[in-house]
């Protein structure tokens, strides 16, 4: 397996440090063939060759089985810069664009050893496992028009949200898939009551639910689902929904988990092909400091043994040892109600010595 791994900015080179070396334990003791090379993106990137994303990166990305991603910002460059190759930011959208990395799946499980450091109630939040299907592609992201202008009013700005319904399809299909293999729930979210591209996506969902009889299949308006999901979170299971919405509703949902420092997050092209990082950001606030949490990129690299190597058995095998050393009472900061306060490095030793 050719892996491509992006550290980025921030926290990313220390969480993906800890990322690699378990992945690398594991494909030895399971005689996974991994072969692994390292570049620059985002701010990064920008110091070291003038750009956040090189064309360079790109075609290495292309010829990988696989990508393990960091994170990308930095105080040192303005994400509002109007040219785009100083943005550290738009190198992880560029990602997307080039390599077609249409479905992003944000796993939200609460491990039952971190029911107390959720700010949610623990009888809410007992049992919580479900999985946000999130359209990574389209939407106000990367719809065109987008720019900003002067009017006769004065400055202006228009994002365009567009839709068809191929992309929807798309990634409908791709959740309907994976409900079948968990409690056959599929919930779509939508903003049906007022937007035309949420009508449309509802029409599309609704027509496909009659491919999958075994599948419940619901709707709900995206402001409701957001009160549900920290009033009655388990009721859910697969939850499919367009861009800004599964990026807003996926970090509400760490919430559930305790900190967006626990969640990974695999996105996927047609075929195996996919790139895999924690939902948090770069924040430059800690980095260096040796006290990030390394368990969303940890678990991350076990989403790319399932969903890219095919190997549940090694995936299962890693998030076996993150919950045994949770349940040891060991916490970063970011977790550390109720536990033993440690650092990035000796939780991932504490993850490696956990493995079977």
């Amino acid at each position: 397996m050719n892996l491509v791994v992006l550290p980025g900015d921030g926290i990313g080179p220390e969480v993906t440090a800890g990322a690699v070396a378990v992945l690398q334990r594991v494909a030895q003791s399971h005689r996974i063939p991994l072969e692994v090379t390292e570049d620059l993106v985002g701010g990064a990137s920008i110091e070291a060759h003038g750009s956040s994303l090189r064309p360079e990166t790109i075609q290495r990305c292309k010829r990988a089985d696989a990508i393990l991603f960091g994170a990308v910002g930095s105080p040192r460059w303005d994400d509002t810069n109007p040219d785009p190759k100083l943005r550290p930011g738009t190198a992880i959208l560029g990602l997307r664009r080039a390599l077609g990395l249409y479905a992003n799946l944000r796993p939200v499980r609460v491990e039952p050893a971190l029911i107390e450091a959720s700010s949610v109630k623990a009888d809410r939040i007992e049992g919580v496992d479900l999985m946000v299907v999130r359209e990574l592609t389209g939407g106000l992201y990367f719809s065109k028009p987008k720019r900003r202008y002067e009017s006769a009013r004065g400055k202006a700005a228009v994002d365009t949200m567009r839709y068809s319904a191929a992309e929807v399809e798309r990634v409908a299909r791709k959740a309907f898939e994976l409900a079948r293999t968990r409690r056959r729930r599929l919930c779509s979210v939508d903003k049906a009551n007022a937007l035309e591209t949420s009508r449309l996506w509802r029409e599309v969902v609704t027509a496909m639910a009659a491919s999958y009889p075994e599948v419940a299949v619901t709707h709900m308006l995206v402001d409701s689902f957001a009160m549900q999901l920290v009033r009655q979170p388990a009721d859910y299971d697969v939850v499919v929904t367009e861009n800004l919405f599964g990026d807003i509703l996926t970090d509400e949902a760490s919430v559930l988990a305790g900190s967006l420092g626990m969640l990974p997050s695999a996105s996927l092209a047609e075929g195996r092909f996919g790139l895999y990082e924690p939902i948090h950001g770069s924040a430059p606030d800690i980095a260096g400091k040796g006290i990030a949490n390394p368990i969303g990129a940890i678990l991350s690299a076990a989403m790319l043994l399932r969903h890219s190597a095919g190997r549940d058995d090694a995936a299962a095998e890693i998030e076996g040892a993150v919950s045994r050393t949770l349940e040891r009472g060991l916490r970063t900061a970011d977790i550390a109600a109720g536990g033993r306060s440690v650092e990035t490095q000796e939780m991932t030793e504490a993850v490696l010595g956990a493995l079977a």
